[in-house]
């Protein structure tokens, strides 16, 4: 299957989380949930959520892409089937965004959130056709409220955002809002 054909969808997530934590268990499940639904995912390709999620979808024999960076001294976590090494961050990021029909983001830190900001502002602004943008977990809501609070974030803004609380919640507003993503 080429990649113009694969469903793509990428998850962000913290790179500190480890397996005793709530994000590492969510994102594995994410990852078998998606394999098991015929998506392909997309990771930064390092630890923490990237590589709980990875070893979810590949446990499950599912394609794993992780997009990694010359400049990071670590090693890309295990578990990806295929890795796609950038030069610079923003090359990074868009090949983290592109290429994907839907986005899962997790808890994380400000890698996390400027993942989530570049493709919000990308749907905002209609340089990505819509596509799903789940935020999975219970500090997003208020995280978004504040956003709306102090910056220029619009009740319309907010629309394009899904928020879900369980992994089976996520992936299934991923099959629901990408049946007609274009990539």
């Amino acid at each position: 299957m080429s990649e113009l054909q694969e469903r793509i969808v990428t998850i962000f997530g913290g790179s500190k989380c480890r397996e005793p934590d709530p994000e590492y268990a969510q994102a594995l499940r994410i990852g078998e949930l998606l394999v098991d639904s015929g998506f392909t995912i997309c990771t930064g390709g390092y630890a923490g959520v990237m590589e709980a999620a990875s070893r979810g979808a590949h446990e499950r024999g599912g394609r794993v892409i992780g997009i990694t960076m010359n400049q990071f001294n670590s090693e890309p976590n295990r578990y990806l089937t295929d890795k796609v090494p950038s030069e610079h961050f923003y090359e990074r990021l868009q090949r983290l965004i592109t290429q994907s029909v839907g986005y899962i983001a997790l808890r994380g830190g400000m890698g996390t959130v400027t993942e989530l900001s570049l493709v919000w502002n990308k749907l905002q602004t209609r340089v990505l056709d819509p596509r799903p943008l789940v935020l999975l977990g219970d500090c997003w809501p208020p995280i978004v409220k504040e956003w709306q609070r102090h910056l220029e974030v619009s009740d319309d803004d907010v629309k394009m955002l899904d928020f879900a609380s369980t992994p089976e919640e996520a992936v299934h507003i991923i099959i629901e809002k990408s049946q007609g993503a274009v990539v």
